[in-house]
């Protein structure tokens, strides 16, 4: 699901808590060491979420936010916000010649910078945070 969040609309943010959870407390972020990415170059995205990149040549920049039962991925298309809501039971994520998030039918691919480097660990607590959410429903050995 992807939404125009350039400005607070309260019916975004009940649909985003009921797709992907509520939003972690300050305390929990601190726990956590962070709650949200450093901002990362936009590669390649696929044909149903091209209409979020600038569509002059111009670098594309996206971060990610974690939630309790999945991710935000904010998009930045000049002075319009988009949000890609991803829950956990759709999350898939591929490390190739960078880093990509595939879910929905849709996937955005980063490239691999400097700030993919500086984002790793932040990257291995969502992929921590999914197995975690996999673990519930997993279904028990006979």
């Amino acid at each position: 699901m992807v939404l125009d969040t350039t400005y607070y609309n309260k019916e975004h943010k009940n649909l985003l808590e009921n797709f992907v959870g509520k939003s972690y407390t300050l305390f929990e972020a601190l726990r956590r060491r962070g709650i949200g990415s450093k901002r990362m170059i936009v590669k390649n995205v696929s044909q149903n979420l091209n209409f979020v990149l600038n569509t002059i040549s111009d670098i594309n920049y996206a971060n990610i936010e974690l939630r309790k039962k999945g991710i935000l991925i904010h998009i930045t298309k000049g002075l319009i916000n988009y949000t890609w809501a991803v829950p956990f039971y759709h999350l898939v994520i591929y490390k190739t010649n960078g880093f990509s998030i595939h879910a929905q039918g849709k996937f955005i691919q980063f490239e691999k910078s400097k700030n993919f480097y500086e984002n790793r660990a932040f990257i291995s607590s969502i992929l921590d945070e999914k197995i975690r959410y996999d673990e519930q429903y997993k279904p028990p050995l006979s």
